[in-house]
């Protein structure tokens, strides 16, 4: 058989990833904080970019416009985006409904369609109880943006407080004027861990200073003393002897039940008062105080002041059972693109290379503005997409939470599952009823046992905590028995679900609750 060269033509498709495609993946996952610094840097690498200042004013689009249909879109701001009111609502939408785009006519609400106009959908529910307007704190407006647009933000007026490491260094100094000693305490300092314990043995201390053992414990013993109280131990069990000294309620039967805290881990309380001596109601009353102690007393002491979450969607009844919701501007970059810099720079450009420059910067600062809008339309998509579904949590709290997976909303608005998991990522929503990741809203389905609709999982643990909640204390539950009732609720779900809803919620298990119940009652 004889070999030879031949040139052949086939034809096939494959999925290109450009640079720009895989960029605009990222931004769609990133959160308001991420996105936030990406823009940053973007500001700094790019000259023709620069952040909108609060209600400024935008010319037309001209030749800088981008085209998506008959729909024109600025390429030098996404403010005409953010800027508007959004409303979407749940089951009653039909395609001849569109959205209004203020003086821009209707625009097409297909699920390929970028929107960014409002519209109502009325469901089926009434009005939300305890509804919150949220337009006022969080709206883009003028209204919103007065004199105090450049004040700094709550949790930068907070007081600078000292980490834990600077008060125990000046609690040491004050403590011990002897160079050994303080040397000895500052060895100790560095050995706390997270929780304020000393991690390692002692006798490393003394080997690495040479010292005395003896000189050692009277630091530590000294140091023990040093504020937040229950720092430098170096178990539980010492840790919660030092606040109970501290408060003068150190006796020999704190000490016995300090000794067999396991014994408390496993709710045997009639053990318990045999080894303390006392009877129920003093065992009660001691059990109470060690729940009033704090096992970690280094991870309060320096821990950082709660970053407030930043919803990127605004929910709130409008009246009717509809739904009214809006991209929260404050968590969306306002960028723009100075075309006037990028003529005025172009008339002294002298060669091809600067030329080439300020194209790739001009059309690389256009790309992003319209991957900022898309990234924002994406998120108004899906996120009015989840409250059509679950327009039954809303109305009627968790016990009305649909199962609901990535698929269902992927198919519905017409994206893929990937995206909407992008999208769901780290986004959060506020709602009436407080606010929630998007991701809270998919749960898992749990089969009807009369052939009806399934349960969502969240809705059957939120059950599952009402019956034990609500359990006789002479007749605890079971998890066969709690089978057994949300059988007959309709709930078709097996004794180890069950048993895993009810560990993942701490809920001890029968025996234990029934030896605390007992406890309690005798």
């Amino acid at each position: 058989m004889a070999l030879k060269a031949r040139l052949d033509l086939r034809q096939s498709q494959s999925l290109v990833m450009t640079p720009q495609l895989q960029q605009a993946i990222k931004l769609l996952q990133f959160n308001n904080i991420e996105l936030s610094n990406f823009i940053d840097s973007e500001l700094l690498e790019n000259p023709l970019l620069e952040r909108a200042d609060p209600g400024q004013t935008f010319a037309e689009p001209g030749d800088g416009a981008i085209g998506n249909g008959d729909q024109g879109i600025d390429s030098r701001t996404n403010d005409d985006f953010l800027d508007r009111e959004d409303r979407f609502g749940t089951d009653r939408l039909t395609s001849s409904e569109t959205m209004s785009t203020g003086d821009s006519g209707p625009l097409d609400c297909t699920p390929d369609a970028l929107y960014n106009g409002e519209g109502e959908i009325s469901s089926d529910g009434g009005p939300v109880a305890g509804n919150h307007d949220y337009s006022s704190p969080y709206s883009g407006g003028a209204a919103g943006r007065g004199s105090g647009e450049d004040l700094p933000g709550l949790e930068q007026t907070l007081a600078d407080q000292p980490t834990l490491r600077q008060s125990l260094d000046d609690q040491l100094n004050i403590a011990f004027a002897d160079t050994v000693s303080r040397m000895i305490g500052s060895y100790l300092i560095d050995m706390l861990d997270e929780s304020g314990y000393v991690a390692g043995p002692l006798e490393e201390v003394a080997e690495a200073l040479e010292c005395d053992m003896g000189d050692v414990l009277r630091v530590l013993a000294a140091m023990q003393g040093f504020e937040p109280v229950g720092i430098f131990a170096r178990n539980l069990a010492e840790c919660l002897e030092l606040q109970l000294r501290e408060r003068n309620r150190f006796d020999p039967a704190m000490a016995a039940l300090l000794a067999n805290l396991d014994l408390l881990a496993r709710r045997e309380f009639d053990r318990l008062r045999r080894v303390c001596g006392v009877d129920a109601d003093d065992l009660s009353d001691m059990i109470a105080e060690i729940r009033t102690l704090d096992p970690r007393p280094g991870r309060t002491a320096d821990g950082e002041p709660a970053t407030p979450v930043i919803p990127d969607v605004l929910m709130r009844a409008a009246g009717n059972g509809n739904w009214h919701l809006e991209l929260n501007s404050e968590a969306l970059p306002r960028v723009l693109v100075n075309e006037d810099y990028a003529i005025q720079i172009g008339k002294g450009l002298r060669n091809r290379e600067e030329r080439s420059f300020l194209s790739e910067r001009l059309q690389t600062a256009n790309w992003l503005v319209k991957a900022l809008h898309q990234r924002a339309t994406t998120i108004m998509k899906v996120a009015s997409e989840i409250v059509r579904q679950q327009d039954g949590f809303f109305n009627h709290g968790v016990s009305h939470l649909r199962p609901l997976i990535l698929r269902d909303i992927a198919e519905a608005i017409g994206m893929h599952e990937s995206t909407v998991s992008r999208v769901t990522n780290g986004k959060f929503m506020a709602t009436p009823r407080g606010v929630f990741e998007l991701k809270y809203f998919f749960t898992t389905a749990i089969s009807s046992a009369v052939g009806g609709d399934s349960h969502s999982s969240e809705s059957v643990r939120h059950r599952i905590k009402s019956l034990i909640d609500g359990e006789d204390p002479k007749k605890i539950l079971s998890d066969d028995k709690l089978v057994e009732l949300l059988q007959k609720e309709g709930i078709d779900i097996a004794r180890r679900t069950v048993a895993k809803y009810r560990e993942a919620m701490r809920i001890p298990s029968s025996v234990q609750r029934r030896r605390e119940k007992k406890s309690r009652v005798s």
